[in-house]
């Protein structure tokens, strides 16, 4: 009976202490009376679990006041700093704050008018920014660094957008120059592709292979390659840039200026135009949506796309031979109806060598995938002991 309640003591403590770190990260910080009535715990209990969790450094604790009043307010331990990672998509705005142990600390998210301007987005992102490491009880002195992930590829040397056209309002601008400027941190800006590849041969499914490559089908199209376990950019940072090869020449024009790019047969126009005859005014995201759960039109145009992709992804990895393809980005969450098709198309155009070719298979991270390689990216680039002597 003693040993049968000393293990449910222990399992109750164990819970309460996964509630209260749970809370927290939820909330980014609250103080102890806070906690109490977020999990049903006692003060007393939710005080002796703080205690704990602060002396094994998983939890820190600061003065604060509420209502006037002295508290202690509770939030993840930073672990020597912060780090920022923001995705900038075709109609959405992420960003996510972890530590340097890469727990997340706080995530928000945003939509974006289409077309939108790199101006008002860098405002949202620097006030977002700052709001955030307030709900941590942190300061714009404590980031690290801050990467930006922009569906496009960035020249590395000029920080400009690569190529004319993608992102209309963007490119004359150099993004993390002026990020920079604003937060007085280092900020790299990547493209998404390329950080979505990272993550994966970091922590993912490619982290035990030398070469791979990760397929971005989404809004935009486009790849991030790793060779050689590192990521690869190629001249003025185009490499991967497959949205803009040239399929059919007979095709819609492009925005990048060409005619019949892959993109203007598997983007987002592409999957919707067909479509609005039967569907009226139908979004991206509701194609999908419906093409999963068994509408034929929509299946049949994401289908036809994932084919269409399939056949110059294998053009990809007859030249570049990489060992892993994994494929993110919003067409991955209709499903079988995408990525059977995929592969298929992806094994049929590609001649099978000695070795047999895997499959390729979905992002390890889902809709994550951008923010864990930015989030990488800043760490693998930057030395943040270093950055904090350089402070302190």
């Amino acid at each position: 009976m003693s040993r049968w309640s000393s293990g449910s003591q222990s399992g109750l403590r164990e819970a309460n202490t996964a509630k209260i770190v749970d809370a927290v990260k939820r909330f980014g910080g609250l103080t102890q009376v806070e906690l109490a009535e977020a999990t049903s715990l006692s003060t007393a209990t939710v005080s002796a679990i703080v205690k704990e969790l602060s002396l094994s450094g998983l939890v820190e604790t600061r003065p604060t006041s509420r209502s006037g009043r002295r508290a202690q307010l509770v939030t993840i331990a930073r672990r020597a700093g912060v780090v920022a990672a923001v995705q900038i998509g075709s109609r959405s705005m992420r960003v996510r704050l972890t530590d340097v142990g890469q727990d997340v600390l706080a995530d928000r998210g945003m939509p974006l008018p289409a077309d939108h301007a790199e101006d008002t987005v860098l405002d949202r992102i620097t006030l977002l920014l700052i709001d955030m490491l307030g709900m941590i009880a942190a300061d714009p002195e404590d980031l690290i660094g801050v990467c930006i992930a922009v569906p496009a590829a960035v020249d590395p040397e000029s920080g400009l957008i690569a190529y004319r056209g993608v992102m209309r309002r963007w490119e004359d601008q150099p993004v993390a120059a002026v990020v920079q400027q604003r937060l007085g941190c280092p900020v790299i800006v990547e493209k998404d592709a390329s950080l979505a590849a990272l993550a994966e041969a970091t922590l993912g499914t490619a982290r035990d292979v030398a070469d791979s490559l990760f397929v971005h089908a989404s809004y935009t199209t486009s790849a991030g390659i790793v060779l050689g376990s590192r990521l690869y950019r190629g001249h003025a940072g185009t490499a991967g840039e497959i949205g803009h090869l040239q399929v059919d020449p007979a095709g819609s024009v492009c925005t990048c200026g060409q005619r019949g790019c892959l993109e203007t047969l598997v983007g987002a126009e592409a999957i919707t135009a067909p479509l609005r005859t039967i569907h009226g005014q139908v979004t991206f995201k509701d194609v999908i949506a419906r093409a999963a759960s068994g509408d034929p039109g929509c299946a049949r145009v994401v289908s036809d796309a994932a084919t269409t992709l399939g056949r110059v992804v294998a053009g990809v990895c007859q030249t570049l031979g990489p060992e892993v393809v994994t494929v993110g980005g919003e067409l991955v969450e209709a499903g079988p109806i995408f990525l059977l098709p995929f592969a298929s198309a992806l094994r049929d155009h590609a001649p099978q060598g000695r070795a047999p070719r895997r499959d390729p298979v979905p992002t390890s991270f889902g809709k994550d995938a951008v923010l864990v390689g930015a989030t990488i990216h800043i760490l693998q680039s930057t030395d943040p002991s270093q950055l904090l002597e350089d402070r302190s």
